[in-house]
């Protein structure tokens, strides 16, 4: 199955959390933060007056709380408008 997000919204595959610390310490499933940087897999056509600025293989920062969260074919994604990424990292 595929998802082909509507209008200003973009599909996102989340960064899996980190394991360890830069230290080596490994961070049980309780205390992992939840990711903010992903990579954008389907986009919008956007709307009449906010063009799409995201493009499929660009990969994003969001917020913390930003989008919703759904799982297909086993896949979790979450999808959010485009204004909910604040940066495209190069």
């Amino acid at each position: 199955m595929s998802i082909k997000p509507l209008a200003d919204r973009v599909l996102i595959e989340a960064k899996a959390a980190e394991t360890k610390t830069a230290s080596g310490l490994f961070i049980p499933d309780t205390a992992k933060e939840k990711p903010q940087q992903g990579k954008v897999v389907a986009v919008g056509n956007g709307k009449k007056d906010e063009p799409m600025e995201l493009k499929v293989g660009d990969v994003v920062l969001y917020g913390k709380y930003a989008g919703t969260e759904v799982s297909v074919d086993g896949k979790d994604y979450l999808i959010m408008r485009q204004s909910d990424v604040v940066a495209v990292l190069g």
